[in-house]
């Protein structure tokens, strides 16, 4: 049985999940002088720093279901306070790191640790019903947004204090969490509904290959991961982009990005308690949809820098699409597999942020390089556009496949269109 949601757990659920986007934005202004500590060389800088940035969403993707299939086994409450402690204590380990191993192998560790967030979402499953599992699943998009909305520019701060001051941040935070944990959090996930572990779904591969090809969950599934393809397109492209097709600073590059997060915690963590149960998971992930393919096309044809911020305005809505299409795929997973289902949900987050920027930055250069038969620099937007358009069919085939009402406004076969 479902324990009731309670404010202090969602809360706890809410800052592990801002704390991990944090511990994430907080160390991006100083990642480059960190490196620097053991190259000068701008290749090797450059090189190393993509390697950070990559090896944390590998090691997420690697972890993620193993996290999940522990939970499920021996609960949401001491997986997540192992995930903190870890998390704290690796960050100390990163600031201190004397050679450019140790410091590789933390952000290994903080990656394993880091996909503790496929705890957190199976944790605000257990305490979720149909009257707020929606919403709940948009406080997870909320805390992320506000992450990366204070984690940069609270890294660019205390970066001034030298380049150990964030990763200390970063461990105070954790360690802090973990000591609110320990002794408020109960455990959400009873002895009744835990499971015994099966070795073959601790491999993320063999994770993915169930959860993609499951019959009647499939199709969502693959929704979900176009979808968030598609938004990998901001975190790859965003700054190359508006750099190179509108002449923005670092600073006008930062203003933006902070409007990109509050727009999403807006709508995640506001707009969805009000929208989802009033339209329906399936109309409101069908409308989610829809500006999601306006939003990607507006970018990539916008001939202003203003502009941007005018797409980001007016098809803010897409953000519905990540609580509306989890609280889905949730809704057909028995409570003592939330946990591995979580976890690979998590794990097609990370592959498509491990994928993602390989895709978008190719095609970037390809279609803006002196040799391109055709300058386009929105080339890339436009590719996430079409991502997301082929979810949208997915979308409109999808009641073929699933014949089970979900939504809180009828069956999904009385889905309205968009006009």
């Amino acid at each position: 049985m479902k324990q009731k949601s309670s404010s202090a757990s969602v809360r706890f659920i809410f800052a592990t999940i801002f704390l991990d986007a944090l511990g994430i934005g907080v160390l991006i202004p100083v990642f480059p002088d960190v490196i620097r500590r053991f190259g000068h060389d701008p290749s090797f800088v450059n090189h190393y720093y993509g390697y950070f940035i990559s090896i944390y969403a590998l090691m997420q993707f690697l972890a993620s279901p193993v996290l999940g299939s522990l939970s499920d086994r021996f609960g949401r409450r001491p997986v997540l306070l192992v995930s903190l402690l870890g998390a704290g204590l690796d960050y100390l380990l990163m600031a201190f790191a004397p050679t450019l191993g140790i410091l590789f192998a933390g952000r290994i560790v903080s990656g394993l640790t880091g996909a503790s967030m496929t705890v957190a979402s199976s944790y605000m499953a257990d305490i979720s019903d149909d009257s707020n599992r929606s919403a709940n699943f948009g406080m997870i998009g909320a805390a992320f947004g506000l992450g990366f909305i204070v984690g940069p520019g609270l890294g660019g701060i205390l970066g001034h204090y030298g380049h150990q001051a964030p990763f200390i941040a970063a461990a105070v935070f954790n360690l802090l969490n973990f000591a609110f944990g320990y002794f408020i959090l109960p455990e959400s996930l009873d002895e009744a509904h835990r499971r015994k572990m099966s070795w073959g779904k601790l491999n993320p591969f063999a994770s993915l290959m169930r959860i993609l090809f499951k019959p009647g969950m499939r199709v969502m599934v693959w929704i979900y991961f176009l979808l968030y393809l598609s938004g990998q397109s901001h975190p790859s492209i965003w700054t190359l982009y508006t750099q190179y097709k509108f002449n923005w600073s670092t600073f006008e590059v930062g203003l933006s990005l902070s409007f990109v997060g509050l727009s999403v915690a807006f709508v995640q963590g506001y707009l969805t308690r009000l929208i989802v149960p009033k339209w329906g998971e399936m109309k409101a992930l069908n409308i989610g949809i829809f500006f999601s393919v306006s939003a990607y096309f507006g970018y990539a044809f916008a001939t202003h820098g203003w502009m941007l911020y005018a797409v980001l305005a007016l098809t803010c809505l897409n953000g519905v699409t990540g609580p509306a299409s989890m609280s889905l795929i949730s809704k057909d997973t028995p409570p003592q597999e939330q946990g591995e289902l979580q976890g690979s949900l998590i794990s097609i987050a990370s592959l498509t942020s491990i994928l993602g920027p390989l895709i978008y930055t190719d095609v970037f250069a390809k279609f803006t390089s002196e040799q391109a038969s055709v300058q386009f620099p929105g080339s890339a937007y436009f590719l996430a556009g079409l991502f997301s358009v082929v979810s949208w069919i997915l979308f409109i085939l999808y009641p073929r496949f699933h014949k089970t009402g979900h939504t809180t406004g009828g069956p999904i076969n009385s889905v309205p269109p968009i006009h």
